[in-house]
């Protein structure tokens, strides 16, 4: 069977001017009327106590929010880290066409049609995503070597990107249960055969393994976890709107994409890859039966990118056609020029608001509690956080220094307590949670002299009457905000009672966590 041996020149010069766009991008397509979004928050105070897993997710987020806090904390630093993924992963690509034969108009046209895309903008928040996308794309890029190549590197390096991933997300899992059938299916059911692909599962295994002794040792709660988020959020997902948004991820690259599925059959060269089409037609196909989040599937199409640039940069080679190339590169960027409006924060809350229009067509609008709401979900999750956080920080300081040493200050979410330990980081005591890893998080009660409550209700009276004191400090004003209406309570004096009741949410949240 033919195969297409690398190309000879990398053009790594041309990557680097696409590393140093990527980045930038990421920069600039942000309104500086946004703030930092609920889940970063979140993954950021996970930094400040380090272990083997969280009740959410893995620990690797958790690592490098570590990373970021040693670097100054900043909102810059915090953008850096998705860039530098997104950045990489662009440059996984760049490897995936030349060592599929791709020359240099195949790698400019994959690492354009992944630049203006959907991951431009899932690069911009500091979530576990953008490592995810790039695992994956770093998985299919060694088995795609390991097809040619004998060497011990690339089960190596398979098991380092695949454990690395189940670190950052469990959604690997996904890629390796599209895989085992496909390659079951083809003729490179032979890397089955080789010792080089069962080193690669222990070596993922050894990468993965300090969060799997963590579950174990902690009750298992991802299984908590998955079934909390099935309840709440996955239940409300379409399977039509499933694939309807896998369109809308590349609608500007449709036609890369499409290659690859013909390239896989009519190019010989790319022909010995065809379980690489096959495996993420499995775990779209499973995505979409256990109802997951559309967005759970873009890391399938990085390298499906790369397999029909060059399949395009074949096809356009000769004669007339190849004056098509610039055409296609111009089409590319040019259908991606009006999403950058709709699917970037560089319009102000206020101006999505009166312009809807657009934004409703799509279904962008669509919370995950299956209704519509003013602004798109993530861009109502980025503002009037430092509003809040200025609140709580006004009720702490009316505190007396006695008081302010026996504070607790619990929110009602992760978002919540996440955004005042950023924002108030130094100049009063962490908020916790009962929600998420928080609940892990609290204090010691002893002594406990004042409460500062975060809440999205308003105190009620059977809650008021177990301590001295209850004062209003304010609520959160911007009705474009998520957060909208959210109280600051200063509460002073707790009796015994409501010390104890905590005390019984705390234990019973965190029996509720586990899976047994």
């Amino acid at each position: 069977m033919t195969r297409q041996q690398p190309a000879a020149k990398q053009y790594l010069g041309w990557l680097l001017g696409f590393v140093l766009v990527k980045i930038a991008a990421q920069y600039l397509l942000i309104h500086p009327v946004y703030e930092l979004h609920r889940d970063e928050f979140l993954h950021l105070d996970q930094g400040n106590h380090l272990a083997a897993g969280y009740v959410s997710l893995p620990p690797l987020t958790a690592w490098v929010a570590r990373l970021i806090q040693l670097l100054g904390n900043t909102e810059g630093w915090v953008h850096f880290f998705p860039a530098l993924f997104g950045a990489l992963t662009l440059a996984v690509v760049w490897a995936t066409v030349h060592e599929l034969g791709g020359g240099l108009f195949a790698k400019v046209l994959a690492a354009t049609s992944l630049l203006l895309s959907a991951v431009l903008r899932l690069n911009l928040l500091f979530q576990p995503n953008s490592f995810d996308i790039l695992a994956w794309t770093a998985a299919y890029y060694c088995l795609i070597r390991m097809v040619r190549d004998a060497r011990w590197r690339w089960p190596v390096a398979l098991g380092v990107s695949v454990g690395l991933g189940l670190l950052n997300k469990y959604n690997l899992v996904f890629w390796a249960a599209g895989v085992l059938p496909a390659l079951l299916l083809t003729p490179q059911r032979r890397l089955l055969a080789r010792p080089g692909i069962y080193l690669a599962a222990l070596v993922a295994l050894l990468v993965f393994s300090p969060n799997l002794l963590w579950q174990a040792q902690h009750g298992w709660p991802v299984v908590w976890h998955m079934q909390e988020l099935r309840q709440s959020q996955l239940v409300h997902v379409e399977r039509a709107d499933f694939f309807k948004e896998q369109l809308l991820f590349f609608l500007n690259s449709l036609v890369v994409l499409g290659a690859a599925a013909v390239g896989f059959f009519r190019f010989a060269p790319l022909r010995p890859y065809r379980f690489v089409g096959l495996a993420v037609l499995f775990t779209l196909l499973l995505f979409a039966a256990l109802q997951a989040k559309a967005y759970y599937a873009i890391g399938l199409y990085p390298v499906l990118l790369a397999v029909g640039a060059v399949y395009l940069e074949d096809v356009l080679r000769e004669g007339r056609r190849r004056y098509l190339r610039p055409v296609l590169l111009a089409v590319v960027g040019g259908l991606f020029l009006p999403m950058l409006r709709i699917a970037f924060p560089l319009q102000t809350p206020e101006q999505i608001r009166q312009n809807p229009g657009t934004y409703e067509k799509l279904g962008l609008l669509r919370w995950e509690d299956g209704r519509n709401h003013p602004l798109p979900q993530d861009f109502a999750d980025m503002i009037s956080w430092r509003e809040m956080a200025g609140l709580a920080l006004r009720g702490y300081q009316q505190l007396t220094p006695d008081e302010q040493q026996h504070l607790v200050v619990i929110a009602d979410n992760y978002g919540e307590a996440g955004a005042l330990n950023f924002y108030n980081h130094g100049r009063m005591p962490a908020a916790v949670s009962y929600n998420a890893d928080y609940v892990y998080w609290f204090p010691r009660l002893e002594g406990l002299r004042a409460v500062l409550l975060v809440t999205e209700d308003d105190l009620a009276a059977d809650d008021a009457v177990h301590f001295t004191s209850s004062r209003l400090i304010g609520r959160v004003q911007n009705p474009l905000a998520r957060e909208h209406g959210t109280f600051v309570y200063l509460l002073r004096g707790p009796d015994a009672a409501i010390v104890a009741e905590v005390r019984q949410q705390i234990r019973t949240e965190q029996r509720r966590m586990r899976a047994r």
